[in-house]
């Protein structure tokens, strides 16, 4: 069961330290959307990178902080019932919706996502939105590895459901 746990704890640090990093780019966002905005309305002097930069980061934030959120149970859900049932009912729902629903679709857009970056990086795919076209390989590796960071979550906490449903307690 350590060897469990280890692993686990791992996973955790991994959402740790990708929360980490993604919460940089919400500072490259305001930095970046005000730096354009003031060019744009007070100098008329728009920049030809801000947009891509701002969907970029925007969803490098998104991607590298989904398993943040789901390590720290922050993410939106409809609990009209679910706040009402114990604790172990509560990881007995989460189970069977994980693998209803959040590890089916976690695994297409895994496939879908290392695909989309493969294809970006063996054809050098550009971003085309704007005249500055920057390189679309980076951006769709990090939308990737921000699936399988959040899958990977999705297993840590479903060990630890798995766990508190069998044995009536906490993993850790």
């Amino acid at each position: 069961m350590t060897v469990i746990r280890k692993i686990i704890k791992l996973i955790d640090s991994l959402s740790i330290l990708s929360g980490s990093i993604g919460k940089w780019f919400a500072l490259l966002l305001v930095l970046v959307g005000a730096y354009d905005t003031i060019l744009r309305h007070f100098f008329n002097a728009p920049t030809i990178w801000a947009y891509d930069t701002l969907c970029m980061a925007g969803g490098t934030l998104y991607l590298l902080g989904a398993s943040y959120v789901y390590l720290k149970d922050s993410h939106v859900r409809v609990d009209v019932f679910y706040r009402l049932l114990s604790a172990r009912k509560q990881a007995m729902v989460d189970i069977i919706c994980s693998i209803l629903f959040f590890f089916p679709l976690m695994i297409l857009m895994l496939k879908l996502s290392v695909s989309w970056a493969a294809r970006a990086w063996r054809i050098n795919e550009i971003m085309f939105h704007s005249f500055w076209y920057p390189p679309a390989g980076p951006y769709r590796t990090v939308f990737a590895v921000g699936i399988f960071l959040l899958i990977l979550q999705g297993i840590a906490k479903f060990i630890r459901d798995l766990y508190l449903v069998i044995r009536g307690e906490p993993i850790d």
